[in-house]
């Protein structure tokens, strides 16, 4: 069955047709083999969930003939994965899960939790639960899908996990930040998927203050905490990035990046392309606006995509040495048939800012461009969008210090 829990109080909008759904689904899942109940596998992930907190259910990732491809967002944008690859690989994970207090502390489970959380490669083990699993596939906005969800009996690792010497050496350091931790490790080229399983098993951060966190908030505070830092330094740089356009697509996500040569601000809007043009009077939009002291409260509207896309817009601004005012435009198309999680928004947002720029002398060019680009694409008007703007209201309307002299 298709399981949703999106944030938004609306069902997803690429899950409209779930009886549609279930049947790709069901045409996927006929080429794996009957799940069993206990088996040998191997786990590349954990997942904790957020319901109940503090007390979460906590599960590993796991089945048998497991390898780093069921876990590796990287590794299918680099190989060119399609949306059916994808979720074939993640329905086959089982999520053996169990309870525990997120300040558990001398536990089984959780030394076993935090030993995969911490493990570069798949960990092998042995997995008994309380009954066979039947292959689904549980599905969020924020979060990569995976497998059916079934209570854990017993399970034991079988080797020593691979665990990196600068992952042990901060799990060690019980005096260093969470925050710390993550920008030390992103330094080292730990990537974020990475990253947010370290957060999650509870293995970052001063002794006394670690903790499971939900999967869910800890994509998101690895996003936002990398980008806060990077935004510290592009507010240092003096030299201002062009009027430029960026354009790309990726699974049916197609973005509209537009950069102003002014102090640094972020807005991202959402957008839901209907599959008949004459239903664009339905359009479901949805934003969210950053300035230069940044956010005080959470991005409810955008949630977790609104950090995993601007965090690819503060590494371009912070390789380009150039400060800037950014403006993101995502249409989500039918061709983006189950949500995979924020990694597809990173993941084109970075695509989207490696491709070939249009460059512009003024805001106004710009957005002539941009109206007459969405119009073409999508046969929308994208004007009234762009008028709900809070970025580009305050670029027209906030004083700027040169007006005094």
């Amino acid at each position: 069955m298709v399981k949703s829990d999106r944030k938004k109080n609306e069902e997803h909008p690429v899950l409209k047709n779930a009886h549609l759904f279930y049947k790709r689904l069901n045409e996927l899942t006929k080429k794996h083999s009957k799940p069993k109940k206990d088996f040998f596998g191997e786990a590349p992930n954990i997942f904790v969930g957020k319901h109940g907190y503090p007390k979460v259910n906590v599960g590993l990732l796991s089945n048998e003939k497991i390898t780093a491809e069921y876990d590796d967002p990287l590794l299918w944008y680099e190989k060119g994965f399609d949306i059916p690859k994808i979720v074939s690989l993640r329905s086959f994970l089982i999520n053996s899960n169990f309870q525990l207090n997120v300040k558990s502390f001398n536990d089984r489970l959780l030394d076993l939790t935090q030993e995969i959380g911490m493990a570069k490669e798949p960990v092998d083990l042995e997995v008994n639960l309380n009954k066979q699993p039947r292959y689904t596939l549980k599905v969020s906005e924020d979060i990569t899908p995976y497998g059916p969800t079934v209570k854990l009996k017993k399970a034991s690792i079988t080797e020593n996990p691979k665990i990196p010497s600068k992952v042990d050496k901060v799990f060690s350091d019980t005096d260093l930040k969470a925050t710390k931790a993550i920008d030390y490790l992103n330094k080292k080229n730990f990537d974020e998927h990475y990253l947010t399983k370290l957060l999650s098993a509870g293995t970052l951060g001063v002794k006394t203050e670690r903790k499971l966190v939900p999967t869910r908030w800890s994509i998101t505070a690895v996003d936002d905490t990398i980008g806060k830092k990077n935004i510290d330094n592009i507010k240092d740089f003096n030299n201002k990035i062009d009027y430029s356009v960026f354009t790309g697509d990726y699974m049916g996500n197609f973005y509209v990046i537009m950069f102003f040569p002014d102090i640094w601000s972020y807005e991202l809007f959402e957008t839901y392309m209907p599959d008949e043009p004459w239903k664009l009077k339905e359009l479901k939009t949805f934003a969210d606006f950053e300035n230069y002291d940044g956010r005080k409260k959470y991005a409810f509207n955008t949630v977790g995509g609104y950090y995993a896309a601007r965090l690819p817009v503060t590494e371009f601004l912070k390789k380009k040495k150039r400060q800037g005012a950014a403006l993101l435009l995502r249409f989500v198309t039918d061709d983006y048939w189950v949500p995979l999680g924020v990694w597809v928004v990173r993941q084109t947002v970075r695509k989207t800012l490696s491709n070939k720029p249009v460059i512009f002398d003024s805001k106004k060019s710009m957005l002539t461009y941009v109206k007459t680009l969405v119009k073409k694409e999508f046969g929308y008007d994208v004007k009234e969008l762009l008028n709900k703007s809070k970025l580009l209201k305050d670029l027209k309307n906030q004083l700027k210090i040169s007006s005094y002299f």
